[in-house]
């Protein structure tokens, strides 16, 4: 940081930011957020209650906010096909196969094949990692 015309600057000589530019801090609240914190602070109970009259006497703003606090909207769900059980890597080509034939069927939508294929892929890897641990593991015992 260098001082340039009393404000402080987070450039370099050659006008770079330098790194580490610590822009607001973490968990800093703005001073509107703070405002509104204050203003509402012991109020949360009566809010809630006068919302839920409010929706109960009709308002359907006041309805749809309460119903969603209530059951939010799900943002993905369970999906069920088969998939063929990994226990090495190799076993992953099936495993893939079996995603993208419940794709092409329309079992599962290409959203939903690309996270479990995400998901598949996390697997192989770890499988990988274990199975060559296993190997060094063994070619060090017989040294």
């Amino acid at each position: 940081m260098t001082r340039k015309n009393g404000q402080k600057t987070y450039t370099d000589e050659h006008g770079k930011f330098s790194p580490g530019n610590p822009g607001r801090p973490k968990g800093a609240r703005h001073k509107a957020t703070r405002a509104i914190e204050k203003l509402l602070d012991g109020e949360a109970e009566g809010l809630t209650r006068k919302a839920v009259e409010m929706a109960l006497g009709g308002d359907t703003t006041a309805l749809r906010l309460c119903l969603e606090r209530i059951a939010p909207a799900r943002k993905d769900s369970p999906v069920n096909f088969d998939l063929p059980p990994m226990k090495s890597a190799q076993d992953a080509t099936g495993a893939a196969q079996a995603v993208l034939r419940a794709v092409s069927e329309g079992q599962l939508t290409p959203l939903e094949g690309a996270s479990i294929m995400a998901l598949v892929e996390a697997y192989r890897k770890t499988l990988e990692t274990t199975e060559l641990e296993n190997r060094i593991a063994a070619l060090e015992a017989a040294k």
